[in-house]
């Protein structure tokens, strides 16, 4: 059965035929451009942000803060501070001739680089006469400066120091102190301070590298109730504190002297 086509189909089929003989065609408007974006970020996709930000449009980020001197402690004292030292105890003098000290244990919180008071203030003693920068034998006076910490001992057993500890009974000490106090007890617990003497040994160890003249036996030792030779003296209870404090793997220090030169 024949299939019949539309008025309409007709038509259009004549009107497509005719055109097509003429050789005219339809012409089709183009399509409207997309509308103008951004220009694109120019260089390999590493030299850009994630957002797309060129290289050169970054913000610098700031500076890394340098790390926070330990409390009333100056620039130059500081600068005298290893770069590892975690640890510091600071024997603060009362004045340059003076023979009280106040004694506070920081730590410097190895990310953020910012010292924290651990344990302290306590009072003691330094020497007689006060503080000195060039300490000789019999001056009667505490080296100033920064040293090491890390040897200690005493006559009484260990009170669970982390540092070495040398129990010996030759720390037993008698006679009366400069004020007539009496001086037992004074080395039941001792710490060494690095001051010409070679760490790593006994406190009791008597080499001097730089010669006998200039003291030695520079220690912290039990506060007897007056000034010392040229040691640092804080309470018993203290003492035993700042042994079981003290940590070796911190690289534990002194900064000693009188207040106004450890400011500087």
């Amino acid at each position: 059965m024949p299939v019949r086509k539309s008025t309409a189909t007709v038509l259009t089929c004549v009107l497509v035929a005719a055109l097509a003989l003429t050789g005219c065609a339809v012409e089709v408007p183009p399509a409207a451009a997309p509308a103008p974006g951004p220009p694109r970020p120019s260089g390999p996709p590493h030299a850009r942000e994630q957002d797309g930000r060129p290289a050169s449009a970054r913000i610098p980020a700031p500076p890394s803060p340098a790390p926070a001197r330990l409390p009333g402690i100056g620039p130059l004292t500081q600068a005298r501070v290893p770069d590892g030292t975690t640890q510091a105890l600071v024997v603060s003098g009362d004045n340059p001739d003076g023979n009280v000290i106040t004694a506070v244990l920081y730590e410097r919180d190895r990310v953020t680089g910012r010292w924290r008071p651990t344990a302290g203030p306590w009072t003691g003693h330094n020497a007689l006469r006060g503080w000195t920068d060039e300490h000789t034998a019999g001056d009667l006076r505490s080296p100033t400066g920064v040293y090491r910490i890390g040897d200690a001992g005493g006559r009484l057993p260990d009170p669970g120091a982390r540092i070495p500890y040398d129990e010996n009974p030759l720390y037993a000490v008698s006679g009366t102190g400069f004020l007539g106090e009496p001086l037992e007890g004074s080395f039941d617990y001792v710490v060494a301070i690095d001051y010409n003497r070679v760490p790593g040994t006994a406190p009791l160890d008597k080499e001097r590298p730089l010669g006998d003249d200039r003291g030695g036996g520079v220690w912290i030792h039990v506060d007897h109730g007056g000034p010392t030779q040229a040691c640092v003296s804080l309470p018993f209870e203290n003492m035993a504190e700042l042994l079981r404090a003290l940590d070796p793997t911190r690289g534990p220090v002194v900064v000693m002297g009188p207040a106004e030169v450890l400011a500087e």
